[in-house]
Order: structure tokens, then sequence, then C-alpha cells
């Protein structure tokens, strides 16, 4: 099988196709078999095509891009532990608590991490409370 893209030369659609050979397209092309599925029209050619080939520089640039993710995932799951030292979690009721936290003189308070929406920490910025969403790894058990 081969894919070629064809540009019709009526209404400049260029569309790709498939064929089981270069000589089955040849064969359809003489025949007259050949039309664009847009107009009908029968002035349907070949166009310059560049095939996709996988060079080694390709492969390295992939195992870059892993190398690198796996680093950034690496630095995510250290600030995820210094946040699980350092901080108390509050999970669902992040805003309730940031709210309480921030409004209270007296509740002193160390750091806190959860869960919130989006609409919940645009309306903490909104009252003046600093919040920041930050990437979250989930630990998986295997």
């Amino acid at each position: 099988m081969i894919k070629y893209k064809l540009l019709c030369k009526n209404c400049e659609l260029k569309f790709d196709s498939w064929f089981a050979s270069s000589n089955e397209y040849e064969k359809l092309k003489k025949k007259k078999l050949l039309s664009c599925h847009s107009c009908n029209s029968k002035k349907v050619e070949k166009t310059i095509m560049a095939p996709q080939l996988i060079n080694s520089k390709q492969k390295m640039d992939v195992k870059v891009n892993l190398e690198k993710y796996q680093n950034i995932k690496k630095t995510i799951i250290g600030y995820q532990k210094f946040i699980k030292e350092n901080f108390k979690y509050v999970g669902e009721n992040f805003a309730y608590e940031a709210r309480t936290i921030h409004y209270s003189k007296k509740k002193k308070s160390k750091g806190i991490y959860g869960s919130a929406s989006k609409e919940d920490l645009k309306e903490l910025k909104e009252e003046g409370i600093d919040a920041q969403m930050i990437p979250w790894i989930e630990e998986k058990e295997n």
C-alpha cells in the first residue's frame, strides 16, 4: 500500500488517497478513474511528498525528551515530599481553611495544602489570599 497526497487542478483541494502500488495509481489515472471527491473533476494529480523516515537523531531526541521528563518528575516528587513533611493536608477543605487562616487574627497555622477548584482559587485571589496551584503526581502502588 502507498499513500499519495493528491491535488485537484480544478478546485485546488488537496486530499490523501491510498493505492495498492504506484503502478495501480498510474493505471487508475490512465483510465481516468481518479476524481476529486469535492467537485468530481478528473483533473487530479499527485503532489510532491516527503516520506517520514525515523533516523537516529529523532531516536536521540525521544531519549533526551524522556530524560527531561524523568528529571522534571523527580523534581516534582521532591517538592511533594517537602510539602507533605512541612504543611498540613486539608483535603477538599482547602478554600475554607485558607480563609480561616487569613481572616483569623488568633489562628496561626503552618502552611496548608489540599484540593481546590479553579473557581475557588480565583475567589481566594480576589479576597487577597495567596494560594498557588502546583502540579501533583499521584502515588501508584504496584
